[in-house]
């Protein structure tokens, strides 16, 4: 029996932009283009009739903003979408808020050229809508508050303890709910997600205003604190180094690396040199493998490893590649992340004590 095709609406303002997504989608053989929208309203009758499996959808529309219309989308009618962003700093600001709100994921619209920069993104724009149309999206409450975990971790002794997170496809709803749950006596942590340059600066700025802890754009040489979380710079490598006593921040260019770049492999296989046993790695959600191998190192170098489980994953691609190559030494609902990684540093606390 032949495969169901992926059905998408595309829903945007511009008439060459519904062609031209319309054009570079259908020559893909596993997706049907179902249907083209001008504007959301007209958008929600076609999702009615046609039941898409993924929409893409516009930010800037008449009638009603796309950010609106995926609110609503959202609550009302969880599926899969991937938004349509400039990708200036502006565009990045409301990409992420996309994001937070339930997005799958974003295809990023040249500012320049469009037509022929929205041409070779051709690949990219198939395989994000492929890897929506597997994504698991949950209707969302209407007011959608900050989760407040109430982690206080008193018995932290050393600034030696070090946290490591990697993350994909669903990583910015998911690191938001760790990151705010730390506490602000919390141990460092670095943090690699897959998302362009214009993005790491916003991202890093939006967790910042509404965490107990510091959140930054890694920078060259910066000195690892506690009570600070550190991103990777799209389009840079982020390690974990030292310098003399201290963790420091190294950044790298060079090749991707399992495909990406920052690439969460290069960061764990850093942790795992550097920190051995006072590492924690943490795999979320996310498509592909990348941070599989190096979690592997950690564990092998004595770190406690933690991954995301498939029911809370947006995409369980990354943290399956994991648990199956026996990198996660155990595998918990998002909601409990943040618990799990305290408890493990406790312990190590304690085992430290013993010693």
């Amino acid at each position: 029996m032949l495969n169901k095709k992926i059905t998408v609406l595309i829903v945007d303002d511009s008439a060459l932009i519904r062609q031209m997504l319309t054009s570079m989608l259908s020559s893909d053989p596993g997706i049907e283009v179902v249907g083209a929208a001008p504007d959301p309203v007209t958008a929600r009758n076609m999702i009615k009739q046609l039941n898409p499996d993924v929409l893409t959808l516009d930010i800037e529309m008449p009638k009603m903003d796309g950010i609106t219309f995926l609110e609503k989308i959202i609550t009302l009618r969880p599926m899969p979408v991937v938004m349509i962003s400039s990708l200036t700093q502006e565009g990045a600001s409301v990409a992420l808020q996309a994001l937070e709100i339930g997005a799958v994921d974003y295809i990023a619209k040249p500012t320049n050229d469009l037509q022929a920069g929205l041409e070779g993104k051709t690949a990219e724009i198939i395989s994000k809508v492929k890897i929506a149309s597997r994504a698991k999206v949950s209707a969302r409450s209407r007011e959608r508050p900050v989760k407040q975990n109430n982690i206080s971790y008193s018995s932290y002794k050393t600034t030696e303890q070090v946290i490591l997170i990697g993350a994909s496809t669903g990583g910015v709803e998911a690191l938001r709910e760790i990151i705010t749950a730390l506490p602000p006596n919390s141990p460092a942590a670095l943090v690699t997600q897959h998302m362009p340059g214009t993005f790491t600066s916003s991202f890093a700025d939006r967790l910042n205003g509404i965490s107990k802890v510091t959140v930054m754009e890694a920078s060259a040489n910066q000195r690892v604190l506690p009570g600070h979380v550190y991103i990777a710079p799209g389009g840079r490598h982020l390690e974990l180094a030292r310098s003399g006593a201290n963790y420091i921040c190294h950044l790298r260019d060079g090749e991707t690396v399992s495909g990406h770049k920052p690439s969460v492999n290069v960061l764990f296989e850093s942790a795992a040199k550097v920190a051995g046993e006072n590492a924690i790695g943490v795999i979320l959600t996310g498509m592909g493998r990348d941070g599989a191998e190096g979690l592997l190192s950690m564990r092998q170098a004595g770190a406690r490893t933690i991954g995301q489980d498939e029911n809370s994953s947006v995409v369980y691609g990354m943290p399956k590649a994991a648990f199956e190559l026996g990198a996660v030494k155990s595998q918990y609902p998002l909601t409990n992340i943040a618990s799990a990684i305290f408890s493990s540093l406790e312990k190590q606390d304690m085992k430290a004590i013993r010693i």
